[in-house]
């Protein structure tokens, strides 16, 4: 075989790898994409580069592949909705009571689920764990967490707290499983 057989054929074997592998890379794209939602495109604006961000996707992945988390059962389910609905009743008697206690449900309930809490301060962690399966309601999440600490600083007011309460009911729900015709969250 000639050398000039031999470089086409290396170079056409090169050109097959790396279309193999610019495929892979859109497939893996478009999976974390379609997984993450708003999320993916969060990380990529935060990451120095797309490779970056989606390292950082399949990190948390990985991390939530490790979880060992659970459905509420029925009757776990009606007890955190009546602790919900008597936050919200709350509400209208004391609405920064009721926006810290939204935030210690949410927490408890992400707890019982198998979600680690380890540092009650690492709010991060926490959105990265939940933003593999729910990512859709995370940007609630950040809302009701930033509103719940201006009201630590006696600086909200009533009509930031009901949202908060709304953004926290968003997530509540989707740890519940609400929205899915009743059943539980898959964790």
């Amino acid at each position: 075989m000639s050398s000039t057989a031999i470089a086409v054929i290396v170079i056409v074997l090169l050109v097959v790898v790396i279309a193999v592998m610019a495929v892979a890379q859109m497939r893996r794209t478009r999976q974390l994409r379609r997984r993450f939602g708003a999320e993916y495109d969060r990380v990529v604006a935060e990451q120095p580069s797309r490779r970056a961000a989606e390292r950082d996707l399949q990190a948390r992945e990985k991390r939530h592949a490790g979880l060992q988390l659970r459905d509420l059962d029925p009757q776990e389910r009606r007890r955190y909705q009546q602790q919900w609905e008597r936050t919200q009743a709350h509400f209208v008697e004391e609405p920064e009571a009721a926006t810290r206690e939204a935030d210690a449900l949410v927490t408890r309930v992400m707890t019982e689920r198998g979600y680690p809490i380890e540092d009650a301060d690492d709010f991060d962690t926490r959105v990265q764990d939940l933003s593999v399966e729910h990512a859709a309601t995370l940007d609630h999440y950040r809302e009701a967490h930033h509103i719940n600490q201006v009201n630590q600083r006696g600086q909200a007011s009533t009509e930031q707290l009901r949202q908060a309460l709304m953004h926290y009911r968003a997530l509540f729900a989707d740890l519940l499983g609400e929205g899915r015709g009743g059943h539980p969250a898959h964790g």
